[in-house]
């Protein structure tokens, strides 16, 4: 499914060797919605909690992340299309502070890899993860990119050990149930990954 392209400009863009230029936009919940949607909305991307959204209800979501200052989302396009949405947050301002010591400079991310048309590529992933670090990390203020994905996303948990993060303990995240959002208790498995030259601690 094709989307209207996001409005909105780049924040980063980096040139990974042998993959191509990585761009990372800010989200555009009334341009991407359906894009996202397509995305969400497949089996492959059971773990990410939205199979049964509406297109009308994704944009409602992103709508409300796109008035946080504390969470973010981005569209990632490689060489111009779009391939990831990738999200950014806080920990000290959501859910994953409840079952962890949060420490200063910490940076919550999320990420889901859109479909792959033909065969898987080889290294794929991997360009992508080290161009979102370096988006995490490019203005010092972060210390540590913090992964809580779905203890039950062993795929998922492996390709996080193969980038370098180190694993944590295995937490259940706390169900949210508020007005503008609804999100059910999850297992899941920390992993962190620290700044060159930061402490490596993992609680």
């Amino acid at each position: 499914m094709t989307s209207a392209p996001s409005v909105r400009a780049p924040v980063h863009s980096q040139v990974v060797e042998g993959f191509g230029t990585v761009g990372i936009t800010p989200v555009d919940p009334a341009a991407d919605s359906a894009l996202i949607h397509s995305w969400v909305t497949q089996e492959r991307a059971r773990f990410w909690g939205m199979g049964e959204a509406s297109r009308e209800l994704v944009q409602e979501i992103y709508e409300d992340v796109d008035c946080r200052t504390t969470h973010h989302a981005f569209m990632v396009s490689r060489d111009g299309a779009p391939v990831a949405l990738f999200q950014t947050y806080d920990c000290a301002e959501d859910r994953v502070s409840e079952c962890y010591e949060v420490q200063p400079g910490d940076v919550g991310v999320h990420l889901l890899i859109g479909p792959i048309e033909g065969a898987a590529e080889s290294g794929f992933t991997g360009a992508l993860m080290a161009a979102f670090i370096g988006f995490v990390f490019a203005d010092g203020s972060a210390r540590r990119v913090v992964v809580e994905p779905d203890a039950r996303n062993v795929k998922a948990i492996a390709r996080m050990e193969r980038t370098g993060f180190v694993l944590g303990p295995e937490v259940v995240l706390p169900e949210i149930d508020l007005p503008e959002v609804y999100l059910p208790a999850k297992p899941a498995r920390l992993a962190f990954f620290s700044a060159p030259g930061a402490a490596s601690a993992t609680a």
